[in-house]
């Protein structure tokens, strides 16, 4: 699944956060933390896509020890990493006009069967051992493209299945569900690996994709009137346009260019401080990923109870460089219990500042363009880290992988507070 949040045009300023709401549904009130689940259809999608992120989140940690046991080289972790994130950047933008153009269940449901099939042929290729490093590059690609054009669908879809007033904490409980994935999924995934090896990683997540697939075809869709006017570039030349015109949304969207370009690539290098620099192993991996998940989660949290965060312009930044530093010091950290807590601490940043952003987003957009909109934060999000990638797997040839990180991660920080200083839009940003 691997896919995120989503939320609407206009929301209710006066949200509550008390811990009960008087909104009943079968005879119970709802706790404000988890108000959004008392829609039905949303609650049978969050499951669904809860069960799915888990399988995807075991393939991950199967398929990056995959490339070292194929390998044993950072540069083709660079080059996967590359092949499953450069369609963001070739497919999203035009993703997010589809998903503007056509019933967006139905374009879910294809992406979803996609990656099924994806999955289900890595499974097959790695346990009869005929696998190579090309064919992996080359899976990663398709599942890609497939995951580039979900990505925007379903952000416009969750504002379908919940009420405006619910939108906020759908948007909280989507990062929740995704992180509580990040604990349960590569927690799995290395234990998977030590007891059924890396191909059962690869059929359970192929499997995990019905989970998802049959709440999409029971739950109840309102109807809607696909736009299909003008072409597919004058579409997304608009959705540009409209952006750019919006001096705050396109402060957003340049802040996060450079968090996606120069921090995100890390994620991808994970195995290798598992393997080579902390020597911790398979499980020593899914834990640390898992670290990261439940800070991720604890952010989850803390924006689901807020509600409305103020300032957002500052939680943005700062919630940026509070990653950043963590980043760092996993870097150069040789003790595995220090580089949990980095993780942790990277988590628990990074879904704080990105569930801002997705809210500004979505608040800052209209009904009508809102598929363009997120598909422009996708791709802004998620497609430069293969550019990352690559630069992390060129420079690893000539010094550690680790300071190859450090420097992109410094040139990051150096990046956001220059852009807050400049920025009077982002500053404002309440």
């Amino acid at each position: 699944m691997a896919v995120k949040d989503s939320a609407p045009a206009t929301i209710d300023p006066e949200l509550k956060n008390d811990l009960v709401m008087e909104l009943p549904v079968a005879g119970k009130p709802w706790p404000a933390i988890v108000r959004a689940l008392r829609n039905d259809d949303y609650r049978l999608f969050w499951g669904g896509c809860l069960l799915s992120n888990v399988g995807t989140w075991m393939q991950n940690v199967a398929q990056g020890w995959l490339v070292l046991e194929l390998s044993n080289s950072s540069y083709w972790l660079g080059m996967v990493g590359f092949a499953a994130s450069f369609p963001f950047l070739l497919f999203t933008l035009f993703g997010g006009v589809i998903a503007d153009r056509v019933n967006k269940r139905k374009l879910l449901m294809a992406t979803q069967t996609a990656q099924m099939l994806f999955a289900f042929v890595l499974a097959l290729l790695t346990y009869f051992k005929v696998i190579t490093i090309r064919q992996l590059v080359l899976i990663a690609f398709c599942n890609g493209v497939a995951n580039a054009l979900n990505a925007p669908t379903y952000q416009a879809l969750v504002p379908r299945l919940v009420s405006a007033e619910d939108l906020p904490n759908a948007i909280a409980l989507n990062s929740a569900q995704f992180n509580m994935s990040r604990i349960i999924g590569p927690t799995l995934g290395g234990y998977a690996m030590a007891w059924i090896g890396m191909a059962g990683n690869f059929f359970l997540n192929a499997f995990s994709f019905l989970a998802v697939l049959w709440p999409l075809h029971k739950m109840r869709y309102p109807e809607e009137t696909p736009a299909r006017h003008g072409s597919v570039l004058r579409s997304l030349r608009d959705g540009i346009a409209y952006v750019r015109e919006s001096a705050q949304m396109s402060a957003v969207v340049l802040l996060i260019m450079s968090a996606s370009l120069l921090l995100l690539p890390f994620i991808t290098f994970i195995p290798y401080f598992a393997r080579d620099v902390l020597h911790a192993g398979e499980r020593g991996l899914g834990f640390l990923m898992a670290c990261s998940g439940i800070g991720a989660l604890t952010g989850a949290g803390i924006i689901a109870y807020l509600g409305k965060i103020r300032w957002r312009g500052r939680v943005i930044v700062f919630a940026g460089l509070f990653v950043m530093a963590a980043v760092l010091v996993l870097c150069y950290s040789k003790i595995f219990a220090l580089s949990a807590a980095m993780s942790f601490c990277e988590g628990l940043g990074m879904i704080i500042s990105l569930s801002t952003v997705n809210v500004t987003m979505q608040q800052l957009s209209s009904d009508a363009m809102r598929g363009r909109v997120m598909s422009i934060y996708a791709a802004s999000f998620l497609g430069l880290p293969p550019v990352g990638c690559l630069i992390v797997g060129e420079m690893s040839r000539h010094l550690l992988t680790e300071h190859a990180i450090a420097i992109l991660t410094g040139l990051a920080m150096m990046c956001y507070v220059g852009f807050y200083s400049v920025s009077k839009e982002l500053r404002g940003l309440d």
